[in-house]
């Protein structure tokens, strides 16, 4: 049992632990199936329902971590100055940056001489947080109809298209078409999170950070996640039902019912369109609502990690791709030239020697129950050290 004292809010460490489980399944994946190497698992023509549900339940991840981002904050901010939070979100901002060009990019290949740099979700929470500390001095009404425009609005943009590596393509690629470009001879920067819409989840999280405020009661709350999470549903139903708009791509009637119900699900994550985001955050609204008096085994467990997420994030990346080498180095007798020959991209050459995806969910099941220990020994020295400042920066 989890019995350590926090005045954190439960319901939302709970939903952001279960997200980032989740998380590990999508970087197993990724690592250890065989078909990561060979096809998408959202490729119609080449995927398994089994395999497009493993693909589909990870959706939920970057998300719901860039909405409570902004809920946290909100939290955060609620017994600080704007001026504290400003500097806060800034150099928190910064920070997380910096962990993803030098940190992450490194977990993920292994590469010390950074020939491969992938800005992926930490730099979307960075770069959101940066323009967070300047909105929250608006009123939230207007940050509330910036969250909302920008979600809502940033697909009427899908049709605008960039090539090259000019300095206005490049900042199209930031903004809002992910891209590659080149530094040098040697070396590629991959904008794998354009940032608009994630700007426009971190202030809509914001916004919704003031359902937790202390006027606001457990019942009325609950009236406002249920309503809010159902709508987007039901909105989510209406877009994509009839094609009307909210995604770059329409789905349609297939060969057979198991894959035109995998067309309808089939929605667009880089940059996450309209459809995704509505479907991802309505069933986590309505999660919240229903989780929030429940207190058991699983909600203790799903905390851990729920509040430790950046220790957690950057941790079960370097375990897994350790754990992947390993297989390689276990399973393949010509591993030294396996090894030898992957390019600054090894997580691709390491799921060309990958296992099935029952053998992935196995090697899932443990990683997350590896990571369960140093994640809350290091959960209870955090809630012991409030004090430390720096703390609130891992």
């Amino acid at each position: 049992m989890t019995n350590i004292k926090s005045t954190r809010i439960q319901s939302i460490d709970i939903l952001r632990g279960l997200v980032m489980v989740l998380m590990a399944l999508d970087h197993t994946r990724d690592y250890f199936h065989l078909g990561a190497s060979t096809g998408s698992p959202t490729n119609l023509e080449t995927t398994t329902p089994i395999l497009f549900f493993t693909r589909f339940i990870t959706h939920y991840c970057a998300p719901v971590f860039v909405f409570l981002a902004g809920s946290s904050a909100f939290l955060y901010g609620s017994n600080k100055s704007k001026l504290q939070l400003f500097k806060f979100l800034f150099t928190r901002g910064i920070w997380l940056i910096l962990l993803e060009i030098f940190i992450n990019s490194l977990n993920w290949t292994f590469d010390y001489t950074y020939s491969f740099v992938v800005l992926q979700v930490i730099w979307a929470i960075g770069i959101s947080m940066l323009i967070l500390s300047f909105l929250i001095w608006l009123p939230k009404q207007v940050i509330l109809i910036i969250g909302i425009v920008l979600i809502a609005g940033h697909n009427l943009l899908d049709t605008i298209v960039m090539e090259g590596s000019s300095i206005k393509a490049t900042f199209w690629y930031i903004l809002h078409q992910p891209n590659m470009v080149p530094l040098g001879e040697n070396r590629l920067v991959y904008f794998a999170y354009p940032i608009i819409p994630w700007v426009g989840l971190i202030a809509l999280g914001y916004c919704m950070g003031t359902l937790y405020s202390k006027h606001f009661n457990f019942e009325k709350r609950k009236m406002w996640l249920l309503g809010l999470g159902t709508a987007s549903i039901f909105l989510f139903i209406v877009l994509r039902t009839w094609n009307i708009y909210g995604d770059l791509t329409p789905w349609s009637i297939q060969d057979t019912t198991p894959k035109t119900i995998l067309s309808y699900f089939n929605v667009t994550k880089y940059p996450p369109s309209l459809a995704y985001l509505l479907i991802t955050i309505g069933p986590s609204l309505l999660f919240l609502c229903a989780i929030e008096k429940i207190k058991n085994k699983t909600t203790d467990f799903l905390l851990v990690f729920g509040r430790v997420p950046l220790f957690y994030y950057f941790l079960h990346i370097f375990i897994i791709h350790i754990f992947a080498i390993l297989g390689v180095v276990i399973f393949n007798e010509n591993w030294q030239e396996i090894l030898a020959n992957m390019s600054s991209r090894p997580i691709m050459g390491l799921a060309k020697h990958g296992y099935s995806l029952f053998v992935v969910y196995i090697i899932w099941i443990g990683i997350i129950t590896l990571l369960y220990f140093p994640c809350k020994k290091y959960m209870t020295y955090k809630a012991g050290n409030k004090e430390k400042w720096w703390l609130s920066y891992l």
